[in-house]
């Protein structure tokens, strides 16, 4: 293997006071695989914990020698070992910021909440991430809040292959306000399966993502996994079951109320959706901002919010995010000057 040579600093990357001690580390790699997948093509991955963290890293056979200050260094050594644990795919460098930012707020002294699914482990990205994981695995019922691209639906998902996997539900339910708050499915071709697919399309992509397409197939067809919309589940009792309320800032109070009290013996009940975008008339309130009031503080309910900072899509979609909060908080105060 070639050695890597030295490279400048990165322009822009902030320089660390001198007076910070300097440090050193050289790690050993056995697996030069999982170290090729840890550096990436051209060393891209290096490259961006060395601008992330201030820190130099040279390469030569299967060691990687790190230095800088000594803050830098540890938090360089941390990833570096996650990563390398992880390297039995292709690493993006997502999964290098998502390290790093865990680095960087501390994360180092917990490692990430990771959850066993037939076709691949899944790890969490963030800390509300792995707080999300946590409560997934302890409460009977977990509210998870926040914007597109934090992982709400994909990790309930993940927990719930891991859950029928391990023999501790009998089935998965998969459930989401269809086309609009009334539900209207009467219009749409096609026995109710297909009638409310297109509308399910992102729990079923993330059901292919934890288990094989076959296994998935044959699931649907026993029954093991059910689709079925929000408005179909009055008058059941889900036993045995873990079970997904996906978008559900577009239901409304009673129909919140109505699915919450779905819960039956040996379930888990799960409820994602992002209070800031509900599809609901003007004058209808969210049942999913409703029930985060009313059953916060209560025992065996987790309650996990995310922010922008847990977005784990394209970079873009995290500025993306923010521009639309800061948009909507200046119209806010725009509304209450009466200007």
């Amino acid at each position: 293997m070639t050695s890597r040579k030295a490279r400048p600093e990165p322009q822009g990357t902030p320089k660390r006071a001198s007076r910070k001690a300097q440090a050193g580390a050289v790690l050993s790699f056995a697996d030069n695989a999982r170290l090729r997948n840890l550096v990436g093509e051209h060393d891209r991955h290096l490259a961006r914990i060395e601008q992330k963290l201030s820190v130099h890293i040279a390469r030569r056979g299967n060691e990687l020698s790190v230095t800088g200050d000594a803050d830098g260094v540890g938090q360089a050594r941390l990833v570096l070992e996650t990563l390398y644990a992880r390297a039995d795919g292709d690493l993006t460098q997502a999964d290098v910021d998502s390290e790093i930012r865990f680095g960087e707020d501390g994360g180092g002294k917990m490692q990430p909440g990771t959850v066993r699914t037939p076709r691949r482990i899944v790890r969490a990205r963030t800390r509300a991430q792995a707080a999300y994981l946590a409560a997934l695995e302890k409460h009977e019922l977990t509210l998870g809040l926040g914007p597109a691209g934090t992982g709400k639906t994909y990790l309930a998902v993940a927990m719930a292959a891991s859950f029928f996997s391990r023999g501790i539900v009998e089935r998965i339910v998969l459930s989401r306000p269809a086309v609009e708050a009334g539900e209207k499915l009467g219009f749409l071709p096609g026995d109710l399966r297909e009638k409310v697919d297109p509308y399910l399309q992102p729990l079923y992509d993330a059901l292919h993502d934890m288990m094989p397409g076959a296994d998935v197939q044959r699931m649907l067809d026993q029954g093991d996994v059910e689709i079925a919309p929000l408005a179909f589940m009055r008058g059941r009792t889900l036993s045995n079951a873990f079970v997904i309320l996906d978008e559900a800032q577009n239901a409304t109070s009673v129909q919140m109320r109505m699915f919450l009290t779905r819960l039956g013996e040996n379930s888990r009940m799960v409820i994602t959706g992002d209070p800031t975008q509900s599809d609901l008339p003007g004058h209808v309130p969210s049942g999913l901002n409703e029930a985060a009031i009313i059953l916060s503080g209560m025992d065996d309910v987790g309650i996990i919010t995310f922010g922008e900072a847990d977005v784990v899509r394209h970079h873009l979609v995290t500025r993306i995010v923010r521009a639309y909060a800061a948009h909507d908080e200046a119209r806010k105060q725009r509304r209450d000057s009466g200007a």
